[in-house]
């Protein structure tokens, strides 16, 4: 048996498929293994590249194999895709990663650290209390309705809802259920605040999150997202291609010379995508209120187009700057000033 060149890995919970294959692509073995036997395989391997898709466990797998000295590539499934021969099964998956990881234009997805990942977690627990509340509240406005209670959307109008709870002409048995809602409620909204304290405590500890936030439109949660999910700017070439990464530019339909440019792509990575989006929905509309600089490139934006728009091109200019100001250690420079 030839050298290994390259390892192949289809990850799963407890068994785990290898495809090993040499410089010239020759197949040298194919082995499947128990979350027990996987480690011990490898550290037995010489060093060589070892390729598998980015999913959740990947970039747990991706520490630990660093440490045996192997080299580590994570791809995009959607990359994978295309290598794949006809049957589709743990055999052929682990082949089409070890031939996707070795072409030369292929895109890898950084290893995160394990701080990313808690960071991570902190943020998406966050999210996910968040989506509870809502469906909480919703459910209760909902309730409510039935009995002719209405209140205007929004958990700043939440305590109308409260008060009208113990209106005597509603039954009993309504008012003692829509004080279970409401007790889940206040349960969800204690811990959203605590983690709310927790993400703005890591925002100013952190370099990074202290100057993103110097930009307008970005907060401690959209600047601790950053750091969470985004791999090191030194990763991208340019802030367009961080830009790209996020799905902020525009989807290409070009042909034969001729540019044809459509919405905003949506394939990247959709929690920093959507919270620069907001914070960009929240700088239009306070220009709108305040006002902006006359001539300057928001004030064009806002005359001939949607705010939706705006805010969407805007953000896609903050996506950029963010690369500029992680890359050079700047705090944020008003491009209006700059000029002027």
């Amino acid at each position: 048996m030839g050298n290994v060149n390259i390892i192949g890995i289809d990850l799963a919970k407890r068994v785990f498929q290898l495809h090993g294959a040499g410089a010239e692509g020759t197949v040298l073995f194919r082995k499947k293994l128990s979350r027990s036997q996987f480690l011990k395989f490898l550290s037995k391997q010489p060093n060589c590249i070892v390729a598998m898709e980015a999913c959740s466990t990947s970039h747990y797998w991706g520490r630990e194999i660093v440490k045996l000295g192997h080299e580590v590539r994570l791809i995009p499934p959607i990359y994978v895709k295309p290598f794949v021969k006809r049957q589709k099964n743990d055999t052929t998956d682990a082949e089409a990663i070890a031939e996707a990881a070795v072409r030369p234009t292929m895109r890898f997805v950084a290893v995160k650290t394990a701080d990313q990942q808690s960071h991570a977690m902190v943020f998406r627990t966050r999210e996910l209390l968040v989506g509870q509340r809502t469906q909480l509240i919703n459910a209760l406005r909902g309730h409510l309705a039935e009995h002719g209670i209405v209140a205007a959307v929004g958990i700043v109008h939440f305590g109308k809802l409260v008060n009208a709870i113990e209106d005597e002409e509603l039954p009993e048995i309504v008012r003692t259920m829509s004080r279970m809602f409401v007790d889940q409620i206040s349960i969800c909204s204690q811990k959203i605040s605590m983690l709310n304290k927790t993400i703005r405590t890591y925002a100013a500890a952190d370099q990074g999150a202290a100057l993103l936030q110097t930009m307008p439109g970005v907060g401690p949660i959209s600047a601790m997202a950053i750091k969470a999910f985004a791999p090191s700017m030194e990763e991208f070439k340019s802030g367009r291609d961080f830009a790209a990464w996020l799905g902020l530019v525009p989807r290409q339909h070009s042909s034969g010379g001729k540019e044809r440019l459509g919405r905003a792509s949506k394939m990247g990575q959709r929690d920093i995508r959507r919270l620069l989006i907001t914070g960009a929905m929240s700088v239009v509309q306070w220009a709108g209120r305040k006002g902006t600089t006359a001539g300057s490139w928001l004030d064009r934006m806002m005359a001939r187009k949607p705010l939706m728009l705006v805010a969407i091109a805007l953000a896609n200019k903050m996506a950029r700057m963010i690369w500029a100001m992680l890359t050079r250690n700047e705090i944020y420079r008003d491009p209006v000033m700059i000029a002027t």
